[in-house]
């Protein structure tokens, strides 16, 4: 029992009851949740969150219609306004003829499925390039597809995902966006003919100067001059986060020029039973083999996809879905058609 002359015994408002140690840990417990937060964010930031730099107005998305539209559930079809005839492989009218194949080599493990796209065209225009959602910037995707029935296309590839980097040359429709020389990359010009190039070699102004409607930064170039570029072994696209290695055998997109306004554009199946993908080396062949005097490898991976007449050609990520990617390749009647 207390004394009657004790007095209780009262906290001092003044001293702490966290102990000293325990207020080192918070503290570095604070710091850490910080830290990590802020690497969270810099990587959503950087690979996740959209970044809208320019909003492009494209006349040809503008004024895309249900009834100018590709009907993909006729395996044969005839528009007379622009003389054209269709079937699941094969398109022809008086501007372009595109006429796939696929292609399967090897068998079990060692198996590659590849579709192959022979494109002639009348008029250089024919040939296009499109952004997702209509849209510069980074983190900006939708699928090949969706891109593509946007912008009237009868084909398209996936480009070169301009959007997963902030660096390159990136001219589109005429248009500079990115001016940041980086790698080797492609140009295609107006007169149907297409470049490998060196973006520290050659400027911008040069390029369009020189009638560049587009330019694609990826790579690596595949043929140069008629001659394959001797060695791959040393590829190097850039160091994102999550890139695998480009040298192995993967999923492929590339494009070359037979001559002018005579193209040849190159899809590989890849990672999957059917199909184990193609190395760098194996790409080049093919279009070598093509008669390609120029090539160019895209973005690849689950990137790669070709559409034709409505539909996905491919089988892309090996069950049939598509990745989203920041641009197409793509070709589309002419606006006098």
């Amino acid at each position: 029992m207390m004394k009657i002359d004790e007095k209780p015994t009262r906290k001092d408002p003044h001293k702490s009851p966290i102990s000293p140690r325990k207020r080192r840990w918070l503290i570095i417990t604070l710091v850490i949740v910080l830290v990590v937060g802020g690497i969270l964010y810099s990587l959503a930031d950087r690979y996740l969150i959209r970044h809208v730099q320019v909003v492009v107005a494209d006349e040809n998305t503008a004024t895309a219609t249900t009834n100018n539209a590709i009907d993909s559930t006729n395996t044969s079809t005839t528009a007379t306004e622009v003389n054209t005839t269709s079937d699941d492989w094969n398109y022809s009218s008086d501007d372009m003829k595109v006429s796939i194949e696929k292609v399967q080599t090897g068998s079990g493990s060692d198996q590659i499925t590849y579709y192959v796209a022979d494109v002639q065209l009348t008029d250089a225009s024919s040939l296009r390039t499109a952004l997702a959602d209509n849209s510069f910037g980074t983190n900006i995707t939708e699928n090949t597809s969706e891109i593509a029935a946007a912008n009237n296309a009868i084909f398209a590839i996936n480009g070169d995902y301009y959007g997963f980097r902030d660096d390159g040359v990136i001219i589109r429709n005429g248009t500079l966006y990115r001016d940041r020389p980086t790698r080797d990359a492609l140009a295609l010009f107006n007169d149907g003919t297409m470049k490998t190039y060196n973006e520290n070699e050659i400027s911008s102004s040069e390029l369009l100067a020189e009638g560049a409607t587009d330019t694609l930064s990826f790579g690596p170039i595949l043929i140069q001059d008629g001659e394959i570029v001797s060695d791959f072994s040393s590829v190097k696209i850039d160091n994102n986060f999550g890139n695998r290695s480009i040298q192995d055998a993967n999923p492929r997109t590339a494009i070359g020029m037979i001559a002018p306004n005579h193209y040849v554009f190159v899809v590989v199946d890849g990672r999957q039973d059917n199909s184990r993908g193609m190395t760098l080396a194996e790409l080049a062949d093919v279009m070598k083999g093509l008669g390609a005097t120029g090539a160019y490898n895209l973005d690849g991976g689950g990137s790669s996809t070709m559409y034709f007449m409505g539909r996905v050609v491919n089988n892309p990520l090996g069950r049939n879905q598509e990745r989203g990617v920041s641009d197409i390749l793509y070709l589309t009647e002419g606006q006098g058609s």
